[in-house]
């Protein structure tokens, strides 16, 4: 049951976070929006509102741990709770490893995996204070299978594959109830493209997503029917793409 669940969404701004705020909303969430971008998460909450769902929204830099249990606090403080901590927030600048872009590889690391351990820690507390809760996380198809040019963010993404799954494992060891899903969406219409700067790299990506991307409300689906399960209920992964890209 998704109605009164306090729902708290990193990378909200845009894509597939801003999708499912709005889908989540409509089925009577209360959302909690995080990302950098305040003019977008404006636009967004007063779209939520002008709807009759509930929204508030937080400046939020995942590779900042203090932004990331603000947000949490500030779910807490103005809705009572939180039931689902959505870890979707992420960056895609691919380049062969030969190109040396130190600067973006430790970028890729910081947002993608110490963004998504961050996000674990503000909300792992009060999951396991209340006994109850769910993590979900964006990863990619880059966490199930090796593609080149996409090492450090494959990498990145297997890492929050690992963590989830361990997750998991601890919380059904410790009774604590806490449910998680890992989300690998293939090629999906997002702003994701637009942080690559190796330039054969872009061109190659452009082509396989001109050629196969579905929208991001797809996947705002996906996160909707993991937390509409039963609590007693975990679904561990979801693997999601166009029907005609082979992945």
């Amino acid at each position: 049951m998704i109605k009164d669940k306090v729902v708290v969404i990193t990378g909200a701004s845009s894509g597939i976070g801003a999708e499912t705020a709005k889908l989540l909303a409509s089925r009577g969430a209360k959302v909690v929006l995080g990302a950098r971008r305040k003019e977008k998460l404006e636009k967004l909450t007063d779209e939520i509102r002008n709807q009759g769902g509930q929204s508030i929204y937080q400046v939020t830099d995942v590779v900042k741990p203090e932004d990331s249990k603000n947000l949490v606090q500030l779910a807490k403080k103005t809705f009572g709770g939180i039931d689902v901590m959505f870890l979707n927030a992420g960056l895609m600048p691919s380049s062969p490893l030969s190109a040396l872009k130190t600067n973006e590889r430790n970028q890729i690391v910081d947002v993608n995996l110490k963004g998504v351990l961050n996000g674990i820690a503000a909300a792992l507390p009060f999951f396991k204070a209340q006994r109850s809760g769910h993590f979900i996380a964006t990863s990619s198809v880059a966490g199930l299978k090796a593609y080149p040019d996409n090492a450090v963010y494959g990498a990145t993404k297997w890492a929050v594959r690992e963590l989830m799954e361990v997750l998991r494992m601890e919380s059904a060891q410790e009774g604590s109830h806490i449910r998680t899903a890992t989300i690998y969406p293939a090629a999906i219409k997002t702003e994701l493209l637009n942080t690559i700067t190796d330039e054969a790299s872009a061109q190659e990506l452009k082509k396989t997503y001109d050629t196969y991307e579905i929208t991001p409300d797809r996947i705002a689906k996906v996160v909707e029917f993991a937390i509409d399960m039963p609590e007693d209920t975990n679904v561990s992964e979801l693997t999601v793409g166009p029907t005609i890209q082979p992945w």
